[in-house]
């Protein structure tokens, strides 16, 4: 969702003049309703337009509803830029290595900024639960960034794996990774912070590692054919 956005601002600025304006007032918006984030509240539409100055005619183009601009809040986390930096720049070859560099960096940054991640994830609860209540389809208000680090991170395994064992991998290893991982190792297993990330690095590689060792055996060449 990030990268799309991305692409979608480079291509509207050669089409419309006016695109660096809209863009600053995008991230007017999402820096007033991160704000209100950090303060413990899901902010409305309407709140952030309020607080960015800007009218909730224009605001509402931006994001036509509150969950759309919670995902836009979850997607520009100050905690998950420097992941984003890293990912940009990882190297080719050992995927175990890479794996290591992607949790040894994301989980202490989830560590630091535990309060407005926790705070966070009640605001993603609560607006689960109250769609819920109200007999609607569970919105999405997370943009799914740990899937798309782990996809960047495993893709010089990805062509070694069926697409069952591909899912199961990548799905295993969410566990490992943000602040819903730091909460189980906390608060369910008591451990304490340095326990936490160490124990959340050794699941990830040992899971990494029995992914791999259940991948799709080769088809290997009949007795006697040419190779």
């Amino acid at each position: 969702m990030r990268q799309e956005y991305h692409k979608d601002m480079e291509a509207s600025r050669q089409d419309d003049p006016r695109a660096n304006q809209k863009e600053r007032t995008r991230a007017a918006l999402v820096a007033a309703a991160g704000e209100l984030f950090r303060t413990g509240s899901a902010p409305t539409v309407a709140e952030a337009a309020e607080r960015a100055k800007v009218s909730r005619a224009t605001a509402y183009r931006y994001f036509p509803t509150q969950e759309s601009l919670l995902v836009e809040i979850a997607a520009t986390t100050p905690a998950a830029q420097p992941v984003e930096a890293l990912l940009d720049t990882l190297q080719a070859g050992d995927v175990e290595q890479r794996l290591r560099q992607l949790v040894d960096m994301a989980n202490p940054l989830m560590l630091d900024a535990e309060l407005p991640l926790r705070n966070a994830l009640r605001i993603y609860l609560d607006t689960w639960l109250q769609a819920r209540r109200q007999g609607q389809d569970v919105p999405a208000v997370r943009d799914g960034r740990r899937m798309r680090w782990l996809d960047t991170v495993l893709a010089p395994v990805r062509t070694r794996l069926t697409a069952p064992q591909w899912k199961r991998l990548r799905g295993a290893l969410a566990l490992t990774l943000g602040i819903d991982a730091i909460v189980v190792a906390k608060d369910v297993c008591r451990l304490g912070d340095r326990e936490a990330i160490e124990m959340l690095r050794w699941a990830a590689l040992a899971l990494l590692r029995a992914g791999l060792a259940d991948e799709a055996p080769r088809t290997a060449a009949p007795t006697g054919a040419a190779v």
